[in-house]
């Protein structure tokens, strides 16, 4: 039996502590966003937050995760209101297919949350893990940008509201 802490909560799982991340998300959790894509680690559908960091799920056993934190895009927001990253990648129409776009926004969200004003070129860096193969880049390299804003906004007005 292993516990995982999955956007914050408690989910015994009793599955061979082998199995990679991503099939505990998806069959047991029943937490669809990360996508199967390649099964190697070369892609970037399947990415997810482990302690704040991008990470390929799909092979990512989950022996190693008991006690840390996982986050996945339903982690992120919901329909009604989603967060910043989710935000913008709608209002980017960052999606062409859409099949990537989980593993994108949560590597866009690792990269916010430890660099809240990056340049193009560290969006472009840190964003190379995961492919798009429709082409989509610009449009999500403009939604990391924007969600850059709106979450510098919304610590902005955090900050205000403390005072």
């Amino acid at each position: 039996m292993t516990v995982l802490n999955v956007n914050g909560q408690q989910h015994r799982i009793d599955v061979d502590p082998r199995t990679p991340l991503l099939y505990v998300l998806r069959n047991e959790l029943k937490l669809n966003a990360a996508k199967f894509g390649c099964g190697l680690g070369q892609c970037g559908a399947c990415t997810v937050l482990v302690d704040h960091e991008p990470v390929f799920s799909c092979i990512l056993p989950i022996s190693v995760l008991e006690g840390r934190y996982i986050r996945t895009v339903e982690g992120l927001g919901s329909e009604g209101r989603p967060g910043p990253v989710q935000r913008a990648f709608i209002e980017e129409q960052a999606a062409q297919c859409g099949y990537c776009i989980p593993g994108m926004m949560m590597r866009a969200q690792g990269l916010l949350e430890h660099n809240a004003s990056p340049s193009d070129a560290q969006i472009r860096d840190a964003m190379a893990p995961n492919l798009c193969r429709c082409g989509t880049q610009m449009r999500i390299l403009r939604a990391v940008r924007r969600a850059a804003k709106a979450m510098m906004a919304d610590a902005g007005t955090i900050r205000e509201t403390a005072k």
